[in-house]
């Protein structure tokens, strides 16, 4: 479960969580040795809690305010990462096409055509119909094409990564800004 950025903090809890939690620690309490059977173990939880008054309830509502605080400050001083999402090089060679890919772009057209008016969802299902209808030997061409483009694709990684990954963004730097509208309006 080492998702996620470790340093950032424990989302904030819930008054019916601080309730799970002191019912599973009174459970333990009384019976170590048992194991909890989650399924019943939230039912009678949740049971327990729609019964509950709203002032027996309260405390828990208090502990959820008091955490929540808690995680506020935290976020507050965590800030994640500077930047967010890595920015995607724009010279950076585009990823090719499975050979499914490469069967929709050719029969969705067709599709459309014969359909007026089918929704972009029902166009997807019927080509995955489609494409799962077909025997190995009629999807070859297609995969044999993607495999094609996939090496053309390595390659153009390659050469794109011994070049430096940034020089389209240094060039562009080195450009002063033009001036003017950048739709080639003339003077």
């Amino acid at each position: 479960m080492a998702k996620g950025d470790p340093k950032k903090p424990k989302g904030k809890m819930s008054a019916y969580a601080f309730f799970v939690q002191t019912c599973r620690e009174e459970h333990k309490k009384k019976n170590p040795e048992v194991p909890v059977n989650f399924a019943e173990f939230s039912k009678k939880c949740s049971e327990r809690w729609k019964t509950m008054s709203s002032k027996e309830k309260g405390k828990f509502d208090e502990m959820a305010k008091a955490d929540k605080v808690r995680y506020d400050r935290e976020m507050k001083d965590y800030g994640p990462a500077k930047g967010g999402k890595k920015k995607k090089d724009p010279n950076a060679p585009k990823r090719p096409p499975s050979g499914f890919f490469l069967f929709c772009s050719e029969f969705r057209p067709k599709i459309k055509s014969t359909n007026p008016g089918i929704s972009i969802g029902d166009v997807a299902k019927k080509l995955g119909e489609m494409w799962n209808n077909l025997s190995d030997s009629e999807k070859q061409p297609y995969n044999n094409k993607a495999a094609k483009l996939k090496e053309k694709y390595e390659k153009d990684v390659a050469d794109y990564k011994s070049k430096g990954k940034f020089d389209g963004a240094k060039e562009r730097a080195a450009k002063p800004p033009s001036r003017g509208k950048s739709r080639g309006g003339g003077r």
